[in-house]
């Protein structure tokens, strides 16, 4: 069975740091590319959902009539509010 050694250790340290200093740089160069795929697919997907509702849109518009109906006796009617209860006024009592 092997001990820990103060050589192993550092070692250890200095693979850690190495890695983070490496992940760092490669962050650097990759990472804005890596964004600007995603920005764009993101994009093409909202256009294409874009075009996909125009299109429905279009074809809902297109076999419906153009009829306006307009309901006057429901709009001379007043409408009634909610009646929750009465108020009730409170007198404070010294």
């Amino acid at each position: 069975m092997e001990t820990a050694s103060f050589n192993g250790f550092i070692k250890t340290i200095l693979y850690i740091v190495l890695f983070y200093y490496a992940f760092k740089f490669l962050a650097r160069l990759f990472l804005p590319m890596l964004v600007k795929k995603v920005v764009q697919k993101a994009g093409q997907n909202f256009q294409q959902q874009y075009t996909y509702q125009n299109q429905q849109q279009n074809q809902y518009q297109n076999t419906t009539k153009d009829e306006i109906i307009i309901d006057t006796a429901k709009s001379t009617k007043p409408r009634e509010t909610k009646k929750v209860g009465e108020y009730v006024d409170y007198e404070e009592i010294e």
